[in-house]
């Protein structure tokens, strides 16, 4: 067990050297649909409980808790109304699946929603009166294992695609993630997790055509070449402590977020569980060096959020559970995000 927890020190230590928040960079990356979160269970938490996330919501933000999830099987449906204000949702669907040596399998798929968007012209700045509507969908597969209950690794593989009727992007990204817990029972927990790592990508198809006049009177077609971008790759560091009362658990958590192409943040959070089916949640995160260069570079995610969860049993005493989860984080602008989401638990 030494030799995991030196290797963990390890892990966190070259990962803290590789990463560091570079607001110099913003903007630069470009797929930050990786960064969204559509589980509101997580959402209620700031998306900072880096070291006990479990289950299916685990492929968002540390792959490392998809095999320690509580039951066998876990489906998760979510739908959040992304930055009030912006007509824009996410929608969700993930499901895992414990396997019998200690591992366990995950899928999940995320659908970013613009609705209809009028088509301009420098003619018509008005709108023609056509509409389009970008594409925007990731998914993941992801594996866990965990060793002895008291370390957990896992690895996800995601697919991104964005695209326009003209246009199209398309490429890939690994997530890495280590949890270890640790504490008479099980108390104590420490997570680390490696996301959005991938080669960069790139724009292409018929939208970037241009029809040109050539010096002979001729009309030529050339197709102009887009620029790539990096996927937004980010360090999350978590710790967390359970105190467990006798019908009832709360959690207090703190998380560091580095982030390759934006400011490095730090928040924490507090969970209270009462048996286990309702629960209450709420977190702050701060952004480094907000407020300064007129804001331009805050996070729109800084400030407070908070949720809560309902589960309840198919029938009394029973293993299978179905449960409703809710979330609401502050944003600057606009005016918040909400996440909505029915879990079952079989």
């Amino acid at each position: 067990m030494n030799k995991i927890l030196y290797l963990i020190i390890g892990i966190v230590l070259t990962s803290v050297s590789a990463f560091a928040g570079n607001p110099d960079r913003q903007g630069e990356a470009g797929a930050y649909e990786l960064l969204m979160n559509p589980w509101a269970k997580s959402a209620g938490l700031h998306t900072m409980n880096t070291a006990g996330i479990a289950g299916v919501e685990s492929m968002r933000l540390n792959v490392a808790g998809l095999s320690r999830l509580t039951g066998k099987t876990e489906v998760l449906f979510s739908s959040a109304i992304y930055l009030e204000g912006t007509d824009i949702q996410m929608n969700a669907f993930g499901l895992s699946q414990k396997t019998k040596n200690g591992g366990a399998f995950g899928v999940s798929i995320m659908a970013v929603d613009f609705g209809d968007i009028a088509v301009t012209t420098e003619d018509q700045p008005e709108g023609t009166g056509a509409t389009y509507s970008p594409a925007w969908v990731n998914i993941g597969l992801g594996y866990s294992h965990q060793f002895e209950n008291k370390v957990s690794v896992g690895v996800l593989v995601r697919v991104i695609s964005e695209s326009l009727a003209d246009l199209n992007a398309f490429g890939f990204a690994i997530d890495a993630g280590v949890q270890y817990v640790a504490g008479e029972e099980d108390n104590f927990k420490f997570g680390i997790s490696l996301r959005n790592v991938g080669s960069p990508m790139e724009f292409g198809g018929e939208g970037l055509s241009e029809q040109l006049v050539n010096g002979d009177g001729t009309q030529l077609t050339f197709n102009r070449r887009a620029s790539d971008f990096e996927l937004p790759s980010i360090l999350h560091i978590g710790t967390s402590y359970d105190f467990l009362l006798d019908k009832s658990r709360i959690t207090v958590l703190g998380n560091f977020t580095s982030n390759s192409f934006s400011q490095d943040q730090l928040g924490a959070g507090v969970e209270f569980a009462l048996n286990e089916m309702f629960m209450l949640r709420g977190g702050y995160k701060y952004t480094f060096g907000q407020g300064q260069n007129g804001g331009i570079e805050d996070n729109v995610y800084t400030g407070l959020s908070g949720g809560l969860s309902v589960m309840v049993p198919f029938k009394k005493g029973g293993d299978r559970k179905i449960g409703i989860d809710y979330a609401y984080r502050a944003s600057n602008p606009w005016g918040g995000t909400h996440n909505f989401g029915v879990r079952l638990a079989l």
